[in-house]
């Protein structure tokens, strides 16, 4: 029998993790865990701000994921994170060795105009930059699935989805 997976849906603000994550959840059976929800308040008012965040700001945040996806071996889910470095999935898969990636890509400015679209969330369009320069694409020797947020979401899930099954262990 396969165990479902749990999946951290990955990318730069604006990619649609939040939207998609839910989605590729629903489709798969899994739960899904809101990636934002695990920030400390501190967190969240350094982003409001227009700061961006430091490593030391984000260990907290990614052991908070990284428990929250180790409780989910074996069961599956799925949960959204920016990971944008390679040291931040490190951390993950440390807490939770069989994750798999699921990594949002698009045109820069269809992303900048999704952020400018939205409302109500604290992640302002002035840190895209620093998002897209953090950025450490997925290396081949990591698991995962890239997928291209052109579309509607209910097409991109259906892509992702397509795409995650044949990793299913």
């Amino acid at each position: 029998m396969n165990s479902p997976l749990t999946i951290v849906v990955m990318g730069v603000a604006g990619t649609g993790k939040t939207t998609i994550g839910p989605l590729v959840a629903e489709r798969l059976g899994v739960p899904y865990a809101e990636g934002d929800d695990f920030h400390p308040q501190a967190n969240v008012a350094k982003m409001s701000a227009g700061i961006p965040l430091d490593d030391d700001d984000r260990w907290p945040w990614l052991d908070a994921i990284g428990a929250w996806a180790h409780g989910r071996a074996g069961l599956g889910g799925v949960v959204s994170s920016s990971a944008l470095k390679r040291s931040y999935r490190d951390r993950l898969r440390a807490a939770a060795p069989g994750l798999v990636f699921l990594h949002l890509t698009g045109d820069r400015a269809l992303i900048e105009r999704r952020m400018a679209e939205r409302k109500g969330h604290f992640m302002p369009t002035a840190l895209l930059d620093s998002q897209f320069a953090t950025l450490q694409p997925l290396g081949a020797d990591e698991t995962g699935v890239s997928v291209d947020v052109s579309g509607t979401p209910e097409d991109i899930a259906e892509r992702a989805a397509a795409a995650l099954r044949p990793l299913t262990t």
